[in-house]
């Protein structure tokens, strides 16, 4: 029985801590917080291929979105993760955006995605409280959302259930290696044997990375959220401006915002989203959570007298191209890879999980798994982690 050692207990981590424990292995999982404590805990839960054109990264999304209800089947702790099938609208409010959206959709439908244009009887039917100044509008029914963290609880409970141990409070602080190959990590609780390490850390992975010996580049990109008082059902899907896809493929490090706006189960609304790169600075900025509430009024105008009850802010593990790692370390043998999601690691962590497994095991995955590799430039770069 191989023994793995997974570091992080976020969403990717404990995907890959329940998918290596059902196969078999003798997992151990480290994370120097707790369960979800991290980047997991301030995410919104996406489940989406309606942000993703045609590519690797569509075909993780499509490869977790048909994962993610068959892994939360009959599992005693389901009910945490609040599975919501609801599908997605995307909206363009000008006739250049929709002119970028008729032609983004036609290449996901081409590639297998169900993007429906929607009329303006049709948006209105769906979401009520929309603005009616919509160039155009597009549906995703295959977009769902979960919570989180409850999410990321139930799986490490079943790799838990599945012989997994998890440590809480143990920081990694290097590795150990013999002849070439790690065989453990050191931690400010002792040293973990395992013949294999996967780094899960999220956006600390190049830190993570640095400590045990090689590059990664995967930095820190910050967004924040704002999070409305209980309501009656008013949003229905998850409505997001066309925008927003350009906001996550881009690399710059200013502000990029755009309008995004869902319920969750509990009535309250969460409206987002901002993408900055200003390394671990955590403090929120009144300016961005302005820019964000501005936007989602433009969407949502009837969101004007509601009160705010909190916003928060995480960090998202990003990498230079876009797409994540997942696989072997091109230096350290023995040492795996499974981050750089930035904001889609909730979504594609079932994917993810699968990959690396099948990759660990010597087995050949559902999807070409080549994009993702550890060796690429992207990720080899002189990043900010080195």
């Amino acid at each position: 029985m191989a023994r793995v050692v997974v570091l992080g207990a976020g969403m990717v981590g404990a995907a890959c801590a329940r998918e290596l424990a059902l196969a078999g292995c003798a997992v151990t999982v480290v994370d120097r917080s707790g369960p979800a404590a991290g980047t997991t805990a301030h995410g919104e839960g996406n489940v989406l291929v309606s942000d993703k054109g045609p590519g690797p990264e569509l075909e993780l999304a499509r490869l977790s979105r048909e994962l993610w209800p068959a892994i939360l089947d009959g599992d005693p702790n389901a009910a945490a993760a609040e599975w919501d099938s609801k599908g997605g609208i995307v909206v363009a409010t000008t006739p250049e955006g929709a002119g970028a959206l008729a032609e983004f959709a036609e290449g996901q439908r081409k590639a297998g995605v169900t993007a429906d244009e929607m009329d303006a009887a049709a948006l209105a039917a769906a979401e009520p409280h929309l603005t009616r100044d919509v160039a155009m509008a597009v549906r995703y029914p295959e977009d769902a959302q979960v919570q989180p963290a409850g999410a990321a609880t139930a799986l490490l409970a079943a790799a838990v259930r599945a012989g997994a141990e998890l440590r809480t409070g143990c920081e990694v602080l290097g590795a150990v290696r013999r002849g070439g190959r790690i065989t453990g990590v050191r931690t400010s609780t002792g040293t973990i044997e395992g013949d294999a390490v996967v780094n899960a850390a999220g956006p600390w992975s190049g830190e993570v990375a640095k400590r045990l010996g090689v590059r990664l580049d995967v930095r820190p990109r910050r967004g924040e959220v704002l999070v409305t008082a209980p309501m009656p059902p008013t949003v229905f899907h998850k409505v997001y401006d066309a925008d927003y896809v350009g906001a996550v493929g881009s690399a710059a490090e200013d502000l990029q915002a755009s309008a995004v706006v869902e319920a969750t189960r509990g009535g309250t609304i969460l409206l987002g989203s901002s993408r900055r790169r200003v390394g671990f600075d955590d403090r929120l900025r009144p300016e961005v959570l302005s820019v964000i509430a501005a936007k989602a009024l433009r969407l949502f105008p009837m969101l004007a007298g509601v009160p705010v009850i909190r916003a928060y802010g995480g960090f998202r593990p990003f990498v230079p191209d876009h797409l994540p790692v997942i696989g072997p370390d091109p230096e350290l043998d023995g040492l795996w890879h499974a981050t750089g999601h930035e904001g889609a690691g909730i979504g594609l962590s079932a994917g993810t999980a699968a990959v690396l497994r099948d990759l660990m095991l010597g087995r050949e995955p559902a999807i070409d798994a080549a994009p993702f590799r550890a060796d690429r430039p992207a990720v080899q770069s002189e990043g900010e982690n080195l």
